[in-house]
């Protein structure tokens, strides 16, 4: 059995339109309840990218950190993230990572930052960090 540290953490802007979406979309399909998830805004969040050397102020990248808490802990942020997390739902999203894990890196962050950079014009902005349903809240590492 897996130990929780080695479950996979997102890192996302909790009051970012397309980042709510994104968390609703890995929560439906992630069948084996692999990911955890906690908001960039979060002080779980703001400690564990101060210890990759990261600016826990920048809320334009969302972040998967994996083997939390453990000497193989690495921390993956923008297109990488987005594969990784992809590769991790397996099945046809396993296939679609590996076709985007194709693309150029640069070319694929150049996409993500132009995503990144619009999100609120485009997708919203709550005015706090939205809630889970209750059956996902022990999934929730900053509530």
């Amino acid at each position: 059995m897996e130990s929780e540290h080695s479950n996979p953490i997102i890192f996302y802007d909790g009051v970012c339109g397309l980042c709510n979406r994104l968390v609703r979309f890995v929560l439906k399909h992630d069948s084996r309840a692999k990911f955890r998830f906690a908001s960039l805004q979060s002080q779980l969040a703001a400690t564990v990218l101060r210890q990759h050397r990261v600016n826990p102020d920048d809320l334009d990248t969302m972040y998967l950190v994996s083997d939390y808490q453990q000497s193989t802990e690495r921390l993956a942020s923008r297109s990488d993230a987005v594969i990784l997390i992809l590769r991790g739902l397996g099945g046809f999203w396993r296939t679609l990572a590996a076709l985007f894990g194709l693309a150029p890196h640069g070319l694929r962050d150049w996409s993500y930052n132009l995503i990144a950079r619009n999100r609120y014009r485009i997708f919203g902005k709550y005015e706090s960090c939205m809630l889970p349903e209750e059956k996902y809240r022990h999934r929730f590492l900053d509530i």
